[in-house]
């Protein structure tokens, strides 16, 4: 039978292996489900990274003579909604 989720073999260095192990074996949880939740914990902190630098430089190149108000913002999506 077919596995639901798709799988991903990883070779660890020792010292990461065990440093996986421990963690999984304190919290009562297998190595997979473990792994699983430390990179999916990764992935969050990598798109904050990419985001915050996105953020960064929005906030580095903003113009405020350009930008509207909320009220401009909001009349603007108003006519939208009304075609």
């Amino acid at each position: 039978m077919p596995a639901k989720n798709p799988r991903v073999n990883v070779v660890l260095e020792r010292p990461l292996y065990e440093a996986l192990s421990r963690l999984a074996r304190r919290e009562g949880t297998s190595l997979s489900l473990k792994a699983r939740d430390l990179l999916r914990e990764a992935l969050e902190a990598y798109e904050d990274l990419a985001l915050d630098r996105i953020a960064q430089d929005r906030e580095r190149t903003f113009d405020r003579s350009r930008s509207l108000s909320h009220r401009e913002v909001w009349q603007f999506s108003e006519k939208l909604k009304r075609r």
